[in-house]
């Protein structure tokens, strides 16, 4: 793959195609995280003369503009990050878009609307999403991939866009390739995993591949309760896939057979309902009350996830440990971030939720040795799926 040092940039229009889909309530922002980490590639190309065009989705929106989906607060907030203007077109490819990316001088930037407002960005159809990519690169001179969280997505401007423009990818993609690489390529040992989040069944490619590659795993979060169940034990009202128990069967008896330690929690936090201020204790997994639901791993398994940490060289975590934006259930995911500080490893933030909750509950990124800025696509990369935007900045 080119990257943006091997490609002449100087007064020519660059589609960068960023991740900025970024968590927004009511029109402010609450975590700019996928922002910032956009803002080198973006200042890179601006100091080469680059006249910079952004595009990026936010949300889901159904192919249509709407309001509460717009990028025009993240293009302010881009603005304050590199102390410049960024222009706004209030559509994606019409009148707005070309007119303002007209307006361009050297080292200035654009930001292009919701690209998810034209159904053409997500279209399954190849026609219609060519089209879309046609006046998308019709804007644009050079193209330069670096929204990694999209890169698992055929979209037209992840997919489709590179085919019609010469191409590179950002710093942000580079940094997360090699990063990745360290989790397969060239793992240093005692490696261990952590999985959290609500669904075991949106982890079951990642555990198939880890457990041929992973010294460790560790479970928590939402998804540990189908574990605990394929275990026998009681999970009450608990977030439960019951399709899913007898294939944790098989993975548990897999790891088993291969010497991969599972560990899953010892103890868990149960509340008589999913809110802040429900009657809330720690239980035994073995205890697990019917009328209740588990919201976060107990402290007993907070000190043992720590300590099944301190030896590991390589640590991947993807998926908070409880519902950690209510106060009462953000201790196990807080006890594994601070692990991961603790511990002499080289340790990978999976994106997504986990990244937010280590900005949320206030650790420094910098303690940690990468934080992606991409869940979905981390871990299909894991899986040795092949990841559509990567296969079209390759060509």
């Amino acid at each position: 793959m080119k990257t943006i040092d091997d490609i002449d940039v100087s007064g020519k229009r660059v589609l960068v195609r960023a991740d900025l889909n970024v968590p927004l309530d009511g029109g402010r922002i609450t975590d700019d995280g996928r922002i910032r980490a956009s803002v080198p590639t973006i200042e890179a190309l601006r100091g080469r003369g680059a006249k910079v065009i952004v595009c990026s989705h936010l949300g889901r929106p159904k192919g249509a503009p709407e309001p509460d989906f717009s990028l025009a607060p993240v293009a302010a907030r881009l603005g304050e990050l590199l102390g410049a203007d960024v222009a706004f077109a209030t559509d994606t490819v019409g009148d707005s878009a070309r007119a303002t990316v007209g307006k361009l001088a050297d080292g200035e930037v654009a930001l292009l609307e919701n690209l998810r407002f034209n159904p053409g960005e997500t279209a399954k159809d190849d026609a219609e999403r060519g089209a879309f990519a046609d006046r998308l690169a019709d804007l644009a001179e050079v193209y330069v991939g670096d929204g990694f969280g999209a890169v698992h997505r055929k979209h037209a401007s992840v997919y489709d866009v590179p085919a019609r423009l010469p191409h590179a990818v950002g710093g942000l993609i580079a940094t997360e390739l090699d990063v990745l690489k360290r989790l397969t390529d060239d793992v240093q040992r005692p490696y261990a995993v952590i999985l959290g989040g609500s669904k075991v069944s949106d982890k079951l490619g990642v555990i198939d591949s880890l457990l041929e590659r992973a010294d460790r795993i560790l479970v928590g979060g939402g998804m540990v309760f189908t574990f605990l169940a394929a275990q026998g034990h009681e999970v009450g009202k608990s977030l439960l896939e019951r399709d899913q128990i007898e294939r944790v069967r098989e993975y548990l008896a897999r790891a088993e057979a291969k010497g991969v330690e599972f560990v899953l929690p010892v103890d868990v936090i149960a509340a008589t309902a999913f809110a802040a201020d429900a009657d809330h204790a720690v239980v035994s997994v073995e205890a697990i009350p019917a009328d209740r639901l588990g919201l976060d791993i107990g402290p007993a398994s907070g000190e043992l996830f720590a300590d099944k940490l301190a030896d590991a060289q390589t640590v991947f975590w993807n998926g908070p440990m409880g519902v950690f934006e209510m106060e009462p259930y953000s201790h196990g995911t807080r006890a594994v971030a601070q692990g991961l500080i603790d511990s002499d490893a080289f340790t990978v933030v999976g994106g997504g939720d986990s990244a937010a909750a280590v900005r949320t509950l206030g650790f420094d990124e910098n303690a940690f040795g990468h934080i992606s800025t991409g869940g979905g696509a981390s871990l299909e990369y894991l899986e040795g799926k092949s990841l559509p935007g990567l296969e079209a900045l390759e060509g």
